[in-house]
């Protein structure tokens, strides 16, 4: 199967593209069972490879919450109990992750001009002109 050191270092998705596609776009009820559809070591380091990227956060929380501790700490070490505490806290106290869309501030453009720099005027010395046409 699959090493854990593997998943890590080369970061692949240790399922197919298309099944996480169904699980990203699956709802509630039928997420569960998409999830039971793979092994729990897999499980496990599909839970860890999408809480690595930001939007897959969520997803990555409803399949650790499927996973034992042992193997969340086991192919994650710190991560990994990381994971499986958050996977394990109610939906209202998790705290959203900060860089969402929401809480950015709007950005706004300058409606002054440009500034203008006068341009740079080199002027040779005669002695290096000479030595530079002498070289």
């Amino acid at each position: 199967m699959f090493s854990s050191r593997d998943a890590y270092e080369n970061d692949f998705c240790p399922v197919r593209d298309e099944l996480l596609g169904e699980m990203y776009r699956a709802n509630e009820n039928g997420l569960p069972r998409l999830v039971e559809s793979v092994s729990s070591d897999v499980r496990a380091m599909l839970a860890l490879f999408c809480y690595r990227r930001s939007h897959l956060h969520s997803l990555a929380l409803a399949i650790a919450a499927s996973c034992s501790e042992r193997e969340l700490i086991q192919l994650g070490g710190r991560v990994g109990s990381t994971l499986y505490a958050l996977s394990r806290e109610a939906p209202a106290t998790r705290t959203p992750p900060s860089s969402s869309y929401s809480n950015r501030k709007p950005i706004t453009l300058s409606t002054k001009p440009l500034s203008t720099f006068s341009p740079v005027e080199d002027e040779l010395d005669d002695e290096n002109l000479t030595q530079a046409v002498t070289a």
